[in-house]
């Protein structure tokens, strides 16, 4: 009589989805844009004798930019989607991995081994596509900073046309090597009031 064989070790297929959980857990976000984009805040620059500067404070335009907030709340729903995609596939293949463990017993060696190539197979076929879904994000997440980035900059060059200023550095806490800021150079009010009116104007 012949003797039948398990040939599924146990931790096949297991490891793999566990990573794929992790991974897709990892970016949330995180991924979180870091463009030179809108934050808001007030004040009216002041002038240091003939040389004047001014600051945006980019935390604060983007916590009032609205085209920034739609935008990146569009961007996150996305990056949902898509973890919640491949947590259900990695999911299915986890369930199909203990399915095949409970029936291996059961089975020929031929069939063991199909199986098993199969489910290879599928983990192939699913990481290929994690793959794919986090390149696909980012690049959208890239073109969106850029964006963002060529609309601020195109706005304070209609903001500075009659070159008041000779310097508008941009500024965020924590993440700035700007020592010390004055209030009176802020001009982030001035620039988010700005570019939500663009904004609104080019949405009617």
């Amino acid at each position: 009589m012949r003797t039948r064989k398990q040939l599924v070790t146990k931790g096949f297929i297991a490891a793999l989805a566990a990573g794929l959980l992790m991974s897709c857990q990892g970016k949330q976000a995180g991924s979180s844009t870091t463009a030179t984009t809108p934050a808001a805040g007030t004040g009216t620059p002041a002038a240091a004798g003939s040389f004047k500067i001014a600051y945006v404070d980019l935390d604060s335009l983007e916590t009032h930019f609205e085209y920034f907030k739609e935008k990146k709340g569009l961007l996150e729903q996305k990056q949902q989607q898509m973890d919640n995609q491949l947590k259900g596939k990695a999911r299915a293949l986890q369930a199909e991995y203990e399915d095949l463990q409970r029936r291996a017993s059961s089975l020929t060696q031929e069939q063991g081994e199909a199986a098993q190539r199969s489910l290879m197979s599928k983990q192939q076929q699913l990481e290929q596509e994690a793959q794919n879904l986090r390149a696909s994000y980012a690049e959208q997440e890239t073109k969106f900073n850029e964006e963002l980035q060529k609309r601020l900059d195109d706005f304070l060059k209609t903001f500075n046309a009659d070159k008041r200023f000779a310097y508008i550095f941009s500024y965020r806490s924590n993440a700035s090597n700007i020592l010390y800021k004055d209030p009176a150079y802020d001009v982030t009010g001035d620039v988010i009031k700005g570019m939500n009116d663009n904004g609104a104007a080019a949405a009617k």
